[in-house]
């Protein structure tokens, strides 16, 4: 990243902080204009990053609409419902997938948080996640954010108003999940939560908020809980990968400098994806979101290379707590960029070189239990 870059970007911290929202926004497109990739190109060029992790400041709040529910036509296999859920001052859409059949047993629930520009059809499709769901068995719940709330239509991740438990879109999203849970015969032991991108960096808070809820996380792509406070800091550490944590709820930030000494922020067990050569989201954000599990103080990984059927290699970095289960898993794909890996050209930012996301984070979520 080179010092010009570093200079803006600190001009548009400091204009946002001061209230300058217009100059602040001027600021962050001449640093992304003069900002170079590996390869070369420059940033403002790449349609990843400005449809994918440019963030709009102060978007309003959306009106919350009267709650309705209706049907769609099943998918042949199983229906996709549609709905709207509210909690205080907000109230987001949502779709659910109910595989077909009577099902003895109650099922476990996957939500999942699609990331910028795209939509819960959208993510559904790329992922293959309903499919997995008909032949396994479990619910999908994919809340959809709204363009009243986020241009781009991104989880509000960099926000301090939305990192919280109680608050914001956290709130929002816990509360969707136990109503979905009361709706349909759900295991409370066997809920989960992953996301792609700004989906994944949310996805990483809603787990740490709300701990008693998500037996564990899959974050694709994503970043730590408290990498940055407002649209400034995001861009910065997602170029960068340097953190700045902001500490929810007590205003402390940790710089670069003392990233090593961070303690974690969730018990919940943690399987992430990142592509080494994601030039919109660095990929050292996925060793962050692992240290945010295990603190600085935790035993070395147990490290695998592997490729995958489609050709494409990647490192499995696995740790396991003393009763021999799988506390984290981080997948670093080798040659990959934004994309959820082994998805389906159906949806957006997939890449189907694999390996598979959606079967590895299913795995490891069905061997949890809350």
């Amino acid at each position: 990243m080179n010092n010009n870059f570093q200079t803006l970007m600190r001009q548009a911290t400091g204009l946002t902080q001061a209230g300058s929202l217009n100059e602040a926004t001027a600021a962050i497109q001449r640093a992304l204009r003069g900002a170079s990739g590996p390869d070369g190109a420059s940033a403002a060029d790449s349609p990843l990053v400005l449809e994918d992790c440019v963030f709009e400041v102060d978007a309003p709040a959306p009106a919350a609409p009267e709650t309705e529910t209706r049907t769609d036509a099943p998918t042949g296999a199983g229906e996709f419902t549609s709905g709207t859920h509210t909690q205080g001052a907000l109230t987001r859409r949502y779709k659910l997938y109910t595989p077909p059949g009577k099902w003895d047993q109650p099922m476990p629930l996957v939500v999942m948080l699609h990331g910028c520009t795209q939509n819960p059809d959208d993510f559904a499709a790329g992922t293959s996640m309903n499919q997995r769901a008909s032949e396994q068995g479990f619910c999908v719940l994919y809340p959809e954010q709204s363009q009243d709330a986020n241009p781009s239509r991104c989880w509000n991740w960099f926000k301090h108003n939305h990192q919280q438990r109680g608050r914001g879109e956290p709130a929002l999203l816990a509360s969707m999940t136990q109503a979905v849970m009361k709706q349909r015969r759900i295991d409370p032991r066997r809920v989960f939560i992953a996301g792609l991108s700004a989906g994944g960096a949310m996805a990483a808070i809603v787990a740490a908020a709300y701990p008693e809820i998500f037996a564990a996380v899959g974050v694709h792509s994503g970043l730590p809980t408290g990498a940055a406070s407002n649209v400034a800091e995001a861009l910065m550490v997602m170029k960068s990968g340097e953190l700045s944590i902001v500490m929810p709820g007590k205003g402390q930030h940790l710089g670069a400098a003392t990233k090593g000494s961070l303690r974690p922020q969730t018990s919940v067990p943690t399987i992430v994806f990142h592509g080494d050569q994601d030039t919109t989201v660095h990929p050292r954000n996925g060793e962050h979101v692992i240290a945010a599990v295990l603190g600085s103080g935790a035993a070395g990984p147990r490290v695998e290379q592997g490729v995958s059927a489609r050709g494409r290699r990647y490192t499995r970095s696995t740790r396991h707590a003393s009763h021999g289960r799988a506390v984290t898993e981080h997948w670093l794909v080798h040659g990959a960029g934004h994309a959820w890996s082994g998805g389906s050209a159906e949806g957006s930012y997939t890449d189907g070189s694999g390996p598979d996301a959606t079967r590895e984070m299913l795995r490891f979520f069905f061997e949890q239990r809350a």
